[in-house]
């Protein structure tokens, strides 16, 4: 019996992930990994825009306000999404914290996350600020592969979910 094109896609995608994983290595690899993975927590990002905000100039208070902004709506779209979708995480021990609070991994969070704030650094006319984001970015969208959180299809949707938020935002602003 063939398989679907849809099939096909899935068992691609988790053939992929599971090869890019380095989740169970121990190594410099796996360190990097686990850092640009946590990197993109919405928490780590509420507490450096507030504090960028309470020692910024009137600049960086703006710019922080809406990357704030765009941090919350990012989220409450996303958890949307995963509560409704409700694809179960790939099998790991990794992460745990994030396996406990939030046991959904399509569309990822932090990539979507990671993907608005480069969107929105791209229009603050920061280059270094922009350039950096830009960067980082795609590599916390990998990492959380890496680290057995999410599958390929996860990051990919997550990314995509943030550009639009982020040129959402932009045209408001």
């Amino acid at each position: 019996m063939s398989l679907s094109v849809i099939d096909r896609l899935g068992a691609w995608d988790k053939t992929f992930s599971q090869r890019i994983r380095v989740a169970e290595n121990p190594g410099l690899i796996r360190t990097l990994a686990a850092l640009y993975a946590h990197s993109g927590d919405s928490w780590f990002w509420i507490i450096g825009l507030a504090i960028v905000w309470l020692l910024g100039n009137d600049a960086w208070k703006s710019r922080s306000m809406i990357l704030g902004l765009g941090v919350i709506i990012t989220a409450v779209l996303v958890l949307t999404l995963k509560f409704t979708i409700r694809r179960k995480r790939p099998y790991g021990e990794w992460g745990s914290i994030y396996r406990i609070t939030d046991p959904h991994s399509f569309p990822s969070g932090h990539a979507a996350r990671a993907a608005m704030l480069a969107v929105l650094a791209s229009n603050f006319g920061v280059f270094w600020f922009s350039l950096t984001l830009t960067i980082w970015a795609p590599l916390v969208a990998l990492a959380r592969v890496a680290m057995g959180l999410h599958y390929l299809s996860d990051i990919i949707a997550g990314m995509l979910i943030g550009v639009l938020i982020g040129v959402v935002i932009l045209g408001f602003i």
